[in-house]
């Protein structure tokens, strides 16, 4: 996923009939794993694939967000809804991303990335090959999905 990303936290969140900070935490986590974007590019300058680090491991996702959910369900109860639409939000990232971004579906036992397809290198830049490649349909639907359902929360 290149786009789709924030949509698609809205759309958890109007599946899950949730509204006000709730919603926004799904929105924001599923899109906050991409935040390490700015360490690829500031501090890395590139030297791997940004779904290599942590943010981008299921298993390291899982630990982080079971213990914000302990966590909360025991000294914060009120922001245990907040907390699980972010973590909720967080495993879409990572399920969009395994369409054809790959991810570290077995990590820390092996940092291969999994994906369901591949996107070919077919064009100058690797964006132009993502957008042009079929498997980008998704995101589109996620957008469209994204904007009928703002319509219709704008009608009632």
């Amino acid at each position: 996923m290149i786009t789709a990303h924030l949509p698609s936290g809205y759309v958890l969140g109007r599946a899950a009939g949730w509204s006000g900070p709730v919603m926004v935490a799904a929105i924001i986590g599923a899109a906050w794993p991409d935040l390490d974007l700015l360490f690829f590019y500031f501090v890395d300058n590139r030297a791997f694939h940004h779904h290599h680090y942590w943010v981008h491991a299921p298993a390291f996702a899982l630990i982080v967000s079971l213990a914000m959910l302990a966590v909360t369900r025991w000294r914060w109860q009120a922001a245990f809804p907040v907390v699980l639409a972010f973590a909720s939000g967080w495993v879409l990232h990572l399920l969009l991303d395994s369409i054809a971004g790959g991810i570290m579906w077995f990590w820390p036992f092996s940092t291969e990335l999994f994906l369901l397809f591949p996107v070919p290198a077919t064009q100058s830049h690797w964006v132009l090959s993502f957008i042009l490649h079929w498997s980008f349909l998704a995101e589109l639907v996620v957008w469209a999905i994204t904007i009928i359902l703002l319509l219709r929360s704008r009608r009632t």
